[in-house]
């Protein structure tokens, strides 16, 4: 974990990036929703900025196999503690949930549990199934860990078809040893073309990057390139933004304008769907992609 950095070394947050918390009657029930089923979602756990806007819409991220990390990275806030077992009736309640929300569009991310054997890839796979028995019709989205590149434990997840497979590749080749534990660039990359490989056109492949932690612009093209050659259909660029003094500082905040440029970049590359702005994160308005029709 990098050390601490002191207040005044902290860079003042641009215009842009403030925002103004919206209130709505929706965020509240969001929040008793997820209270009464017991749920953990990853616009809470990682301190997203943008949990206020999401849950005022009526969404949110799904975090299933607990809130407890078996990876400390240096970029995430959350906790990283000895896990919990497993709760057997979690898919259920995320179905649930899913259900009364009302979602077309679900996002549903996890932990990563290195003390399972499969990484929890059939917690997973259950959470998937049950969804869609709530849920017929609607399309499921897994932003997943590495499972440390295991065969099985990856198959699993896409023997349930989710629609979208992300798994995020974060940051460049240079920063990934000191911004994310116990991952390897590599391996993410081996990660993301199997699934594509072995999914085909029944699920579209997708990954995303941090940037403002360091990396240079030839960097940021290059983790852009080494993605395509992995046949990672979606892309998604956002801001790092440091969730605790104890976590990496920001080095840099990228403009507006320099992120709607490497939209445009990624676009040229052959993404088919980029968001690309300061707010993105992995599921921020997920729902509103337009997908090319599966052939």
């Amino acid at each position: 974990m990098p050390e601490a950095t002191s207040i005044q070394q902290r860079k003042r947050i641009p215009e842009w990036l403030r925002m103004k918390l919206p209130s709505s009657s929706a965020f509240t029930r969001t929040r008793s929703l997820l209270d009464e089923l017991n749920l953990h979602t990853v616009c809470e756990s990682a301190k997203c900025p943008n949990h206020w806007e999401c849950w005022s819409k009526g969404t949110a991220t799904f975090m299933i196999a607990g809130d407890r990390c078996t990876r400390a990275c240096g970029f995430c806030a959350v906790n990283t503690a000895k896990p919990l077992p497993l709760e057997g009736d979690e898919p259920d309640r995320v179905a649930e949930a899913t259900f009364r929300m009302k979602l077309g569009h679900v996002v549903i991310t996890a932990v990563a549990r290195d003390d399972l054997t499969d990484g929890g890839a059939n917690h997973f796979r259950e959470t998937i199934k049950a969804v869609r028995r709530r849920n017929p019709g609607i399309v499921i989205e897994v932003l997943v860990p590495d499972f440390l590149d295991k065969d099985d434990s990856l198959q699993m997840v896409l023997d349930a078809r989710p629609e979208i497979f992300n798994h995020n590749l974060e940051t460049v080749r240079r920063l990934t040893p000191s911004v994310r534990s116990r991952a390897q660039y590599d391996r993410s990359l081996a990660v993301l073309c199997k699934a594509k490989d072995r999914c085909g056109d029944t699920s579209y492949t997708k990954s995303g990057l941090m940037l403002g932690l360091g990396e240079t612009e030839s960097e940021r093209f290059e983790a852009m390139a080494d993605l395509r050659l992995a046949k990672c259909d979606i892309l998604t660029l956002g801001q790092y933004l440091q969730p605790s003094l104890c976590h990496l500082p920001v080095a840099e905040y990228v403009t507006p304008g320099q992120f709607d440029e490497y939209g445009v970049k990624a676009r040229e590359m052959g993404f088919l769907h980029v968001a690309s702005g300061p707010m993105v994160r992995s599921s921020y308005h997920a729902d509103e992609f337009q997908l090319p029709p599966k052939a």
